[in-house]
This record gives structure tokens, sequence and C-alpha cells, in this order.
């Protein structure tokens, strides 16, 4: 499954920061900092002035509006830039903050009474007491209601002196909801154990649940073992294609101790490319930090690190992988990996298994993620992000919406497919992933209110916040894009790939077991975390067979191949009747002490997306087919 994290991120409409508006004759206000919670109602008095904030600055460079022109004409097919990607340092050079744009935010700060304790390219890091941070933001911070919690945030919208000229970009952590972290000295061990029951099929309907009742008038088969890496390249029209001389990169937080072990283990049970001297690298902070084991489990995270290394290698067993652990799951954190593969350019292809829901994002948060898109682009960099595992997040949050930073109209949205690969690696089919589960009665002679209840899907739908961006325009249907804005706002996904833990991928990995001890081991994982890593590998193929010219921001070249034999057009019905499969699991998640339970698990069930010919929001544009990889061979 997509990790999920409290994070808070978006997108803004093609990610150029809002205009500054004037707040007082010699303040420009920064767009966005005050938190849409933080209410006149939830309003519990003024935060005491030697209370301690620690912000960030983000600097907007000297060229915002020109960085965001850039970005789309370097990676739109039909620009005459396309493809004319800049260096980091041309880009830094080029659109970056000068040096006299960071003396003066510094000069601002500290003139307020705030403590410089960090500069980079991208912010001023500053602590301070809260009375300094109001006199340098401009606004009163005051404690929030917000749930059963209280937070601290502005007051007003903060702002800038106007003498810095547009300056500065945003600023975070004036609000604490949630973005503090508290340091913490190592990582945890392996997580606990989890393995899947048998009877497995060895690929689609190998296996059938003959003595298990009908599902739609039919026997149906016990749910694959998961797939491997063979099974896959057919399936996505691999060819010969390796991903040789193309680097990969992978953000996820904290670092499995234990991958370089488990990927090589698990390539060499496999088939898989045995790793070559440095193809797998990571790069890691040098201190990580927490939240409480609520809000940043590290060990949970291991499991998300080992499912995408494995996947782009199993699917692009040649290409170079990068692992750049962030020091916890909050967004200051994941945005400095992020930033750390755009400003070092470690890779072309970035894939992130990680998200959180649209109601959670904010704007300043929006701009300061899509300037690091922004970078990427000039740079040829492309970023994958999951769309999510709770389909249209209703039975999740109560309320329709899609994820974030998945929204974000600079990085490509990986939907998620259920996929069946038959006898001699053959496709045979994929549905949009949705799952409803039900239980075998206790006589075992029927499925208890069969289908069942939704338990997960690809996450998809309609932006609230987001603008249409141009790639999408005369391809996603009216009715989708303007669903909550009659000017048309981004859908999600773009493209899609297996992400069905019910024909999902095997994977292998150094968990604990009940009695202690650390071993290998290995089960069958879906999620749209799946997904994207296997849209990373199979870029990495056609990155490829276009002789390595990066393919950068994909998503104008996705769309430009709409509607063509390059994809599999994806529906939730692809054999004109019902689909399921049957799955016998461990009550206790890793052995039969405490029994199985058997359920059928229905296809194409995703809450109330509907994947249908043509584009949808379950699995975008479709899947990759045979002669999707060498569409993007140079002619």
């Amino acid at each position: 499954m997509a990790a999920t994290l409290p994070m808070i991120a978006g997108a803004l409409a093609l990610g150029i920061p809002a205009a500054h508006a004037s707040d007082t004759p010699a303040r420009d206000t920064l767009a966005g900092t005050k938190p849409a919670w933080a209410t006149a109602k939830a309003d519990k008095g003024a935060t005491a002035d030697s209370s301690r904030v620690s912000a960030r600055v983000y600097l907007a460079g000297r060229d915002a509006a020109g960085l965001a022109a850039y970005a789309k004409s370097v990676s739109d097919p039909s620009s005459a830039s396309y493809g004319k990607y800049l260096s980091a340092g041309q880009a830094q050079s080029r659109f970056g903050a000068t040096k006299a744009q960071v003396a003066a935010v510094k000069s601002w700060l500290t003139s307020a009474g705030l403590k410089v304790t960090g500069v980079s390219q991208h912010y001023v890091s500053v602590t301070g007491d809260v009375a300094a941070a109001e006199k340098a933001f401009g606004t009163q911070l005051h404690n929030y209601a917000k749930g059963t919690k209280t937070y601290r945030a502005p007051s007003r919208t903060a702002s800038a002196p106007e003498s810095l000229n547009g300056a500065v970009l945003t600023v975070t952590g004036l609000d604490t909801a949630p973005h503090k972290a508290d340091h913490a000295d190592q990582l945890p061990g392996p997580g606990a154990v989890f393995k899947n029951s048998g009877p497995f099929s060895s690929y689609y309907g190998s296996n059938i649940a003959s003595t298990l009742p009908d599902a739609y008038g039919t026997k149906i088969p016990y749910a694959v073992q998961g797939y491997t890496g063979k099974q896959l390249r057919a399936a996505y029209g691999a060819g010969s294609y390796t991903g040789k001389g193309v680097r990969v990169a992978i953000t996820d937080a904290y670092a499995s101790p234990t991958i370089a072990f488990d990927a090589a283990t698990y390539a060499k049970k496999h088939g898989d490319a045995a790793y070559t001297s440095g193809q797998l690298k990571q790069v890691l902070p040098k201190n990580y930090t927490k939240t409480g084991a609520d809000q940043c489990d590290a060990s949970g995270w291991y499991g998300e690190e080992t499912l995408d290394v494995e996947a782009v290698h199993a699917v692009a067993p040649d290409a170079q992988i990068t692992y750049v652990g962030a020091s916890s799951c909050y967004d200051d954190d994941l945005l400095d990996s992020l930033s750390k593969i755009v400003d070092n350019h470690l890779a072309d292809i970035v894939s992130n298994s990680w998200g959180d829901i649209e109601a959670n994002q904010t704007p300043d948060l929006a701009a300061a993620y899509d300037q690091v898109f922004q970078f990427g682009a000039v740079e040829g960099i492309g970023f994958y992000f999951s769309s999510g595992d709770n389909g249209d997040e209703v039975a999740n949050t109560g309320t329709k919406q899609v994820d974030t930073p998945a929204n974000s109209a600079w990085v490509t949205a990986v939907g998620g497919t259920s996929l069946a690969v038959g006898k001699g690696d053959k496709y045979l089919w994929e549905t949009g992933w949705g799952t409803e589960k039900a239980t075998l009665s206790a006589d075992g002679k029927s499925w208890t209110n069969f289908p069942g209840a939704f338990t997960s899907g690809a996450g998809g739908g309609t932006s609230k916040t987001v603008a249409e961006p141009f790639y999408q325009k005369g391809v996603v249907p009216d009715a989708l894009a303007k669903a909550n804005n009659a000017a048309g706002n981004r859908v999600v996904p773009d493209i899609s790939a297996i992400a069905d833990p019910n024909t999902g991928f095997k994977v292998g990995q150094t968990q604990t077991f009940p009695d202690g001890s650390e071993k290998y081991s290995e089960y069958r994982i879906g999620g749209t975390s799946l997904a994207a890593p296997v849209i990373a590998a199979v870029q990495a193929l056609a990155t490829e067979a276009r002789g390595g010219k990066a393919i950068g921001f994909a998503n104008p070249s996705i769309y430009a191949k709409y509607g063509s034999k390059v994809y599999h057009d994806v529906t939730d019905n692809p054999t004109g009747s019902g689909l399921a499969v049957a799955r016998v699991d461990f009550v206790n998640g890793y052995d039969a002490t405490d029994g199985l339970t058997t359920s059928v698990r229905s296809l194409g069930k995703d809450s109330s997306l509907i994947a249908v010919k043509g584009y949808d929001p379950v699995t975008g544009v479709g899947t990759p087919a045979s002669g999707y990889v060498e569409s993007y061979k140079r002619r």
C-alpha cells in the first residue's frame, strides 16, 4: 500500500506562486501561510511571546515566472525548446536566488530578532521566540483548535517587507500542524513479519478454487503468489531493454538497514540480474528525526523502500538506483530529499511512493514542492508519485478528494490496476484497481454479503485546488475536469500500472519473527506504491530506447501519445463479466497458529471511480503496452 504520512503538501496551477498583493504599503503577503483551519471560531487566544518558533523561509529566486515558463517549454514535445535541459548549475544560475537576495533575507530576519540556523539554495532556516516571528512576518501567532488537538498558526496571512522585491516564496513552520520533529539517535530494527498463506496461482488462473463457492456465476482462481520481474516486463512491453545507463532515484523516509542484502537475495532467487558494484546506492541524512511512533514509524518505511528498489530492478535490471532517504516523514525533510536529487542531479527519474489527502495541503508548501519539481523539469528530471490507495477517499475521510503531491501539475501521478498475466507470461487483461471483500460463510457454502465492502483502490479524481494543466486539455473529459470548477481542474492520475495486492508483486525483506529472530522472507504486496516504481522503471527502459536522452517531466509526452496503441486502454470489465479471486490469509499475519480466513476479492470496484474506455480517473490514459517503450525512440 502507498505509504500514508502526516504531510501537508499540494500544488498551485502549474506551480506559479500566487501574485503578491499589497498587504500594507510596505509589505508583500505570502499567500497560503494562514491555514484554513485557523478560524475565528477555533481561536484559543494568543500564543505566549516566549514560545519557540522554528521556520523556513523559502526563496523565490531571481525569476520564478521564468522558471515555470521554461519548465513548461522544455517538457513540451511541440515546443522548440523541448529537451533543451539545463545543468543543475545552469538552472541555479539562471533561476536561483542571488547572493544579494539571500543576504537581504537574512538581514531582515536577524533584524527582527530571529537567529539564522541554516542557509541552502532553497531556503533560510531560523529559530526564535514568537515575538520575534510576529515582528518578522507581520502577523500575530495564536493557538487554534484542530480536531482534538491545539496548534499554533498565524492569525492573518504572513508577509515580508516589500523592499525584498519578491525574494521570498513562502514561509513554513509558523503553524505547528504537523511539521515539527524530534531527534532520534538511531533507526529501529526490522518490522514484524508478514507472510501470505496459500493456496496460490503461479500465474493468473493457474489454480482454480474448485472447492469454494462460485462468484459471478463461475469458479474463481486463487490469488497469484506474487508476480516477478519476468512477468511484469512481458506485460508492459520491455522487450530487450534493461534500463542500461539510466539513473533512477527513489525517495522515502528513513532507510532499511538490510536493503543491500535483501535486494541481492531477491534478485538471485527470481532470476533478475545480479547487482553490479555501485549499482545500488543510498544517500542518507547524517541524523534521523521522528515525531512519535504514531506519526512516523521508521521501520514501517523499510518495506516501502524494499518494494521500490526491488520493483525498479525487476523491471529495469541494468538501471542505476539511488535511494535518497528523508530523515523523517514530514514535509521539510522530504523536500530536502527531493532537493538533494535536483541540486546534485542524482537521477533523471524519481519514484515517490508517499502522499497525503488534498484536504491537508496548504498553498505555502505547495509552492515549495512545485519549485523543486520545476527545477527538476528544466534539468530533465521527471517525478512519479503514487496516486493513493483509498479510491475517492470517501471511505477513508468522508470527503471525495485526490491525494497530494500526486495532484501537482508538475508530477506524473501513477494510478493502479489489477493485472492478469497468464501462462507463458502472456498479458491477458487489466481492470482498474478497486477491491470489494466478502468472507466465506461459516458453513463454507456461500460468500457473506457478497460482493462485500470496499477495502482499497487506486486514488484518483478531480483536484479542488489545482488548475487544469495544458497537457490534459482535449484529453480529459469536461465532466471530470470541470467537476469542481467551470474553469477546469487537474485530474488524477496520468498513467497507471499494476497495484492490486491481490494480483501483486512478490518482494523479499528481512523481518522480525515472533521468536525475535530476524530473517529474510517473501510476501506479496501491492498498492500504487508498486505502480509508481514500475512506471519509473518503464520510463528507464524508454530513456534507454531514446539513446539515453532524458525524458524529463513526462506528462506532455504521455498525453501526446493518448489514444494510440502504445497504451492498454484499461476498463473495469475487460472480459464482459464480473472478476474475482479467492484469498486465504493467516489470521495473525504470519502462520496458521491462530487459524486461517478465506475471502473473495472482487476486481474493478474502485469506490465511485470507474475505469472506462478512454481517459478515466482510475488509470489515466492507461498502462504501457507493447510499443510504448519504443515510442520514445528519437527519430
